[in-house]
């Protein structure tokens, strides 16, 4: 058994796309129109087989007041692993992605956490072990 996909909730499914393909470098996996929403899943395009990130229209009323609930708390959404947080939290930075914490040395890992702009943070992780 192993983890297939993971739902991010969205406030817009396309504008979560964009961000999540052009900005953060993930590839669509899935695309499929399912009413007035998608069936929309990206994925580690060095990983294809990895697990995918579904993302979820907020159109439960549940999803919105979770979400809505970790932003006011500033707890990432989930957690996403990198070689270099510098070097990522640097370059995504000059695209102009908001974070709400710097790099910073927590033990055994360096994080960052940022807006991913359709309502979550994400936080960055970079293991040091």
């Amino acid at each position: 058994m192993k983890l297939q996909t993971v739902s991010i909730f969205v406030d817009d499914q396309q504008h979560a796309l964009d961000f999540y393909t052009k900005t953060l470098g993930f590839t669509v996996a899935a695309d499929v129109p399912i009413g007035e929403h998608r069936w929309l899943t990206v994925v580690d395009p060095d990983r294809p087989d990895a697990t995918e990130i579904s993302l979820e229209p907020k159109s439960h009323p549940a999803a919105k007041a979770f979400t809505e609930a970790l932003a006011a708390d500033g707890i990432p959404m989930c957690v996403l692993g990198v070689d270099d947080v510098q070097e990522v939290h640097d370059r995504l930075s000059a695209q102009g992605v908001t974070f709400t914490q710097p790099p910073t040395p927590m033990g055994p890992v360096t994080i960052a956490v940022l807006d991913d702009t359709c309502g979550n943070f994400l936080q960055i992780a970079q293991y040091n072990g």
